[in-house]
């Protein structure tokens, strides 16, 4: 059909010969979007849901991520979707406290995280780093690893755990780059934050 009407001049055409071009137009347009936003979301971008508190206040229970898979060298502060095996059996949301080479000192009688002996500035977490869970002392983060924890800290399994430990960089999933508000009050609308506005300097 396209194609015999492809053949006739402009002056040639019918009002249903417009009709059907519109038609191609419009659903070749919507084809090619469907194609490129499941590339996105198959390549390059991935929706996570929370599951847990652990990362309160940052993130809550149920709230929906935009993941990229892009970002493969990691950094301090970033928050990332772990898929290393653990004890709880399911993918995990934390923030990236030291990479590989660096030591991990946590004083838990005050709640102080230390990293290569400087204090972090932690204005993310809900609570003190103050129950060491299986940490017995100073950690240094093996070659091709990283030591993360929850801003929730006294609410978070994580690298203090045996049951998480150390991860390896080829578990990151990858980075948290947006989210969208939990929907509990489905009166409220969904807000996008862009987590590069938050990233720990």
């Amino acid at each position: 059909m396209i194609k015999d009407i492809a053949k006739k001049s402009k002056s040639e055409l019918t009002f249903k010969d417009k009709l059907y071009i519109n038609i191609y137009d419009i659903a070749s347009v919507l084809v090619a979007a469907v194609v490129t936003i499941m590339v996105l979301f198959t390549f390059v971008f991935r929706i996570v849901f929370v599951d847990g508190g652990s990362m309160l206040p940052t993130l809550r229970d149920g709230d929906m991520l935009v993941v990229s898979a892009y970002d493969r060298e990691p950094e301090y502060g970033q928050v990332v979707i772990v898929t290393q095996p653990n004890g709880f059996g399911d993918p995990i949301v934390k923030r990236i406290i030291a990479t590989e080479n660096q030591t991990v000192y946590i004083d838990f009688s005050k709640g102080d995280v230390f990293v290569d002996g400087v204090l972090l500035n932690e204005p993310y977490i809900n609570n003190l780093t103050i129950n060491p869970e299986d940490m017995t002392g100073p950690v240094t983060v093996p070659e091709g690893h990283v030591f993360v924890m929850g801003d929730n800290r006294q609410g978070s399994t994580d690298s203090r755990s045996d049951m998480i430990g150390l991860i390896r960089e080829e578990y990151i999933l990858g980075v948290v780059k947006y989210k969208v508000m939990n929907q509990d009050d489905l009166t409220k609308k969904s807000t996008m934050y862009d987590f590069a506005d938050w990233k720990v300097k």
